[in-house]
């Protein structure tokens, strides 16, 4: 049973293209996990696969305390496109991760933006699961959630570092792992399911 994980994505300067692929590495290393990146351009030609997709993982840099403003044209136009038609994104599982140059950067604005997009689709938040890191005298810059988000996966990037060098290393990581949960989640969430109407029709 393969379960299809898309990742939509904005990204200004290349930096939150790279946490998009982290994310897509950390999907594909979970067995029957399939991963489908998509810019918010491609996104916007293929909202069949959207529907397909049984978890979207939205990724947006933040610019002035939230989300890009071509990611906002992206999720108005889901109005027109997934609601208007019948609440068609209703019960996948949705995260979310952001990029800044600031460590902060208010980047929890985005992540809550994105959180109450998808439940306004009647979509189940998946959160990060990562304790904060990176908070005492023997922490790491190394280390995955070095920045201390919970609800996504928060990255930073200085502002002088092209997206061949930046964000670091251990927010790549941080990425991955959001990737991979996700993807362990929506396929605990997609058998489930599907062991739930298997009871349902062998009790007719």
């Amino acid at each position: 049973m393969m379960s299809q994980i898309a990742i939509v994505y904005h990204s200004g300067y290349g930096h939150t293209g790279r946490l998009a692929e982290a994310v897509e590495a950390g999907v594909e290393q979970v067995d029957c996990a399939n991963a489908l990146l998509l810019s918010v351009d491609e996104a916007e030609r293929r909202w069949d696969d959207l529907i397909a997709a049984q978890a979207i993982i939205f990724g947006a840099p933040t610019y002035m305390g939230a989300a890009s403003g071509r990611f906002k044209m992206f999720q108005e136009a889901t109005s027109r496109e997934v609601m208007r038609k019948g609440y068609l994104w209703k019960d996948k599982l949705a995260a979310g991760f952001t990029n800044s140059g600031a460590r902060s950067g208010d980047k929890l604005s985005t992540l809550i933006q994105m959180a109450l997009f998808a439940a306004q689709h009647g979509m189940h938040w998946v959160s990060l699961d990562l304790p904060p890191a990176n908070n005492s005298s023997s922490g790491s810059e190394n280390e995955l959630n070095r920045l201390g988000f919970w609800l996504g996966a928060g990255a930073q990037s200085n502002t002088d570092e092209g997206p061949d060098t930046a964000p670091p290393e251990s927010d790549l990581a941080t990425a991955r792992h959001l990737g991979k949960r996700v993807a362990i989640a929506t396929l605990q969430f997609v058998r489930g399911r599907v062991d739930q109407s298997m009871t349902v029709l062998s009790d007719r």
